[in-house]
Order: structure tokens, then C-alpha cells, then sequence
């Protein structure tokens, strides 16, 4: 059996890992799939968490993150395209305003 602890390390290490990469990468995908990573984080906690205490509160937590994450992909990457659409890049140095 798995203790609680290696899950909630695992858990700080990846969301640590999507934070640096929202800040330290320029290009708009990248930085969509850090937040990405960072959503998954926060479910391995909840889970974690879940298990450690023998309740199914973290995994209901879990599967409406996951509903709102899904949600967010769609929106997310129809902003992207439409970003991209009009800038012709997805840098976020290159993209000043949010005008046409």
C-alpha cells in the first residue's frame, strides 16, 4: 500500500511544475496545458485526501473539476484559435490587446 504522503509530494511536485511553466513559457499552449497540470494536482490531492480519510467527498470533488477543466479546455482553446486567427501568433509577448 501507498502511503498518503507519496501522493500529496507527487501532487505539490506537479502542480509546483505547472505554476513554473505558466510563468516561465511564453506561448499560449503551453501555458493552457500547464494550467492543465495544475488542474491535475489539485484532483491527486483531493483523491489523496479522499483515501486517507475512506470518504467519497474527493472523488465527487474530482469529477466536477473534471467537468469544469473540460469545459475550460473548449473555451480555452476556441479563445486560442481565435487569438491566433486574427495575431497570426501565440506568443504572449506579441499579443498587446484583446482588440481586433
Amino acid at each position: 500500500m501507498i502511503p498518503l504522503q507519496y501522493f500529496l509530494i507527487l501532487s505539490i511536485v506537479l502542480f509546483v511544475l505547472g505554476a513554473v511553466a505558466f510563468f516561465v513559457k511564453r506561448d499560449l499552449i503551453t501555458q493552457f496545458m500547464a494550467i492543465e497540470i495544475m488542474f491535475n494536482a489539485a484532483n491527486l490531492a483531493f483523491l489523496a485526501f479522499a483515501k486517507g480519510a475512506n470518504s467519497l467527498d474527493g472523488q465527487i470533488i474530482v469529477f466536477f473539476v473534471i467537468t469544469v477543466a473540460a469545459a475550460e479546455a473548449a473555451v480555452g482553446l476556441a479563445i486560442i484559435l481565435l487569438i491566433y486567427k486574427r495575431k497570426k501568433t501565440i506568443k504572449t509577448e506579441d499579443i498587446q490587446t484583446m482588440k481586433g
